[in-house]
């Protein structure tokens, strides 16, 4: 068997933010931890999963990177950001956590019986969804995980 080419790649999103210092508070509750060592007063680098991480810049260094002007992401979508929790449970506390901390509610609970997602805009006004998939619809693909349940049901 052969290692695909990207088994050991990381991934890093970069997002402009106003105040720093806020930003990391509003995520550390929100259960992310920071690495230190990728960290200093213009950068926060916020450790989302194994390989994928949030550089979470000050606008200023933000601009340092980007080639086009800075959009505000409260009038400008240019990406949404999705995470996962382990259960569902967690999506409606790390929302009420969220919203407990500034983040504005951006839809209420979407629940397709195997994913719920709630979402949010954080302080930021960037857009994140949390959610919640059943480990059997993420094995085997949700049009696939649905059917068999319908099957199932009609036994």
């Amino acid at each position: 068997m052969t290692t695909p080419a990207h088994a050991g790649r990381a991934f890093f999103v970069n997002l402009p933010v106003e105040d720093l210092e806020r930003s990391k508070a509003f995520f550390a509750a929100l259960g992310f931890p920071f690495n230190p060592a990728f960290s200093d007063e213009n950068a926060a680098c916020m450790l989302i999963g194994e390989q994928a991480f949030a550089m979470l810049l000050t606008r200023e260094k933000f601009a340092e990177f980007s080639k086009l002007p800075l959009a505000d992401p409260r009038t400008h979508a240019l990406a949404l950001y999705c995470f996962s929790v382990d259960a569902r449970e967690q999506v409606d506390a790390v929302s009420a956590t969220a919203l407990a901390q500034g983040a504005v509610e951006a839809d209420g609970a979407e629940d397709y019986g195997f994913m719920y997602s709630r979402s949010f805009f954080d302080l930021d006004g960037h857009g994140w969804q949390i959610m919640w998939m059943d480990p059997a619809a993420a094995a085997q693909g949700p049009e696939e995980f649905v059917a068999s349940q319908s099957e199932g049901a009609t036994a």
